[in-house]
């Protein structure tokens, strides 16, 4: 083993044994089909482009608004609850970490150094999350300190039902954050409303409920977080209104817990562009909404074309499918779809590997991979 350096030893060791988070491929390469990270496929409205044109003025040496006043009111009105119920962040990714850092003790603070070895974790100092989801949700756990218990889910990705909680030894009701990603990625199923209430009823801690992809879902959960004093959602502009540059996503829940949340947020954690930006996307809904019904039309055209050539596609309620090849492994189309200028996810994990998730383009998109599968079949 090689001897770590004197800048090396000067790093924290929680920090040098760290995994970090993977995120998707962003590759320069002209011609390819970008079907991997789940961004929208269409552009923003019109509307919005015009409001961050306009915005590029004097106003980029002025600091932003420290707390998004203006699009909190917005949201407010669109969800029916009080601005002060709402956080935006740079990002639903920042959402999520400040539940974390939030709601969730470090281990050294619960017992002892790090090192130590806990057969069960202390409830407190614990991150708990169905699995397979958003490989962040553990990454953030490492980087806190605090233990991340994952759960699995039933067959076919479901939820288990309220009963069988107390059965499953993984559970832990007392966990200080669990999260949900309904519609879970990345298998694309959709949960619901009745189902998440049933296990809220028996989580004792924080449960936030991710809903980055709750706009192509014909229904979500957003109530329980106006309902219930534990219940946190958390939403995103960038999958569903074509916003991921300009990173910006938001909380809805309890106000004692979202005032809490802001305690730990930057002073200026979203820029002003985004800010406007989202603002206008809520002026213009009627236009987002169109683009809804297309890519979910389209989901359904390529669900049928796969099945057809003997693919096997999950029921999906988001912008992208997981879907089980025919013949070879899935890491063998992973590759020959690369080579064919088509860009898909295949992650190599026990649970995952056998399948591909793809991302829903546009209807020439989608023909064009359809056309390529069938080829590769040949």
């Amino acid at each position: 083993m090689a001897r770590e350096t004197v800048s090396e030893q000067l790093i924290r060791p929680l920090v040098r044994t760290l995994q970090p988070y993977v995120p998707g491929e962003q590759p320069r390469v002209k011609g390819l089909i970008k079907l991997n990270t789940n961004e929208n496929p269409y552009p923003p409205s019109p509307r919005v482009l015009e409001a961050v044109r306009a915005a590029v003025d004097g106003r980029l040496r002025l600091y932003p608004d420290p707390t998004a006043e203006r699009l909190r009111d917005k949201l407010a009105r669109l969800h029916g609850c009080d601005p002060d119920q709402i956080l935006v962040g740079n990002g639903a990714d920042e959402v999520l970490r400040l539940a974390v850092h939030t709601f969730v003790e470090p281990l050294a603070a619960q017992r002892g150094p790090l090192s130590r070895r806990y057969l069960v974790p202390p409830a407190p100092a614990t991150v708990q999350s169905f699995v397979p989801s958003y490989s962040l949700y553990p990454v953030l756990a490492a980087q806190h300190g605090a233990a991340f218990n994952p759960v699995p889910l039933q067959m076919e990705f479901a939820l288990p039902e309220a009963g069988q909680l107390k059965h499953l030894k993984q559970w832990q009701p007392q966990a200080a954050l669990t999260i949900i990603t309904t519609p879970n990625a990345p298998s694309g199923r959709g949960y619901a409303t009745r189902d998440i209430e049933n296990i809220c009823a028996r989580t004792r801690g924080v449960l936030l409920l991710d809903e980055t992809y709750a706009d192509f879902a014909p229904e979500n959960a957003l109530a329980l977080a106006l309902k219930h004093p534990h219940v946190i959602v958390c939403r995103s502009f960038s999958k569903a209104y074509s916003l991921c540059f300009l990173r910006i996503g938001y909380a809805v829940g309890p106000k004692p817990l979202i005032q809490a949340m802001h305690k730990l947020r930057d002073s200026y954690n979203v820029n002003g562009l985004a800010q406007v930006a989202a603002e206008a996307t809520l002026d213009d809904l009627a236009y987002y909404r169109e683009n809804f019904r297309k890519i979910i039309e389209t989901r359904e055209w390529t669900t049928r074309q796969l099945q057809q050539l003997g693919f096997l596609v999950l029921p999906s309620q988001t912008n992208f499918i997981l879907t089980r090849p025919p013949g070879p492994p899935a890491g063998d189309w992973y590759a020959q779809f690369r080579q064919n200028n088509i860009l898909v996810r295949w992650f190599d994990t026990p649970e995952l590997s056998p399948y591909l998730r793809i991302t829903i383009g546009t209807p020439k998109d989608m023909e064009t991979l359809v056309r390529v599968a069938k080829r590769l079949l040949r």
